[in-house]
């Protein structure tokens, strides 16, 4: 009884991590740094909150990756995708604005409204931004749910993430915390690809 037990309790623990190690299979040789990521032509910087005088710190750390790839020559142009609603605090304008304030050209940037979920997002900017190559940008805990999802959705994604545990280490550690969960929506989006909750620009 006792062996029958641990059998089924290693083959529950298999399952429960199967989403988790896919997502980081999916990613293997495409998780770079600024220096060593390769050319793509566009850049998606995944939302995150907004706050009433800008970005939060964990999307300006993103937003700062992006501005650097655009001034490496990494990428030609940036799609900021978020929940651009009231409720929201405008997240895809604040991320506009902030990118315009750092340098980067309006005509260089574009924004995806309804980036309400990461498969949501990949959806869009494939099926009405035309994207078919892509770097990703967003933290490093997230990086690699957000390729894997990119690549389901027929992308050809590298990423760069922001290793922000130093500069905002408890919210790292719940995004770390949060991903585990996560990978078994995105495995689900991966297998039943629904439509995203918005399919109008």
């Amino acid at each position: 009884m006792a062996l029958w037990i641990a059998v089924v309790g290693a083959g529950a623990c298999v399952l429960a991590l199967a989403p988790y190690g896919w997502i980081h299979l999916a990613g293997v040789g495409r998780r770079k740094e600024i220096d060593t990521v390769p050319y793509r032509p566009v850049a998606v910087v995944l939302g995150a909150a907004a706050w009433d005088d800008g970005p939060s710190p964990l999307l300006a750390r993103r937003l700062d990756l992006a501005v650097r790839l655009y001034e490496n020559g990494k990428v030609e142009r940036i799609i900021v995708s978020g929940d651009n609603r009231e409720v929201s605090r405008r997240e895809t304008d604040t991320m506009t604005g902030y990118l315009i304030g750092r340098g980067v050209p309006a005509d260089r940037i574009e924004a995806d409204r309804y980036g309400y979920r990461t498969w949501d997002t990949c959806v869009r900017v494939r099926d009405l931004f035309g994207v078919r190559a892509a770097t990703m940008v967003t933290q490093s805990f997230h990086l690699p749910r957000t390729i894997a999802l990119a690549r389901a959705a027929g992308i050809d994604a590298v990423g760069v993430g922001d290793a922000s545990l130093g500069a905002r280490r408890r919210s790292t550690m719940i995004g770390y915390g949060r991903e585990l969960g996560a990978a078994v929506k995105a495995l689900r989006d991966a297998l039943l690809r629904p439509a995203p909750a918005h399919a109008e620009l």
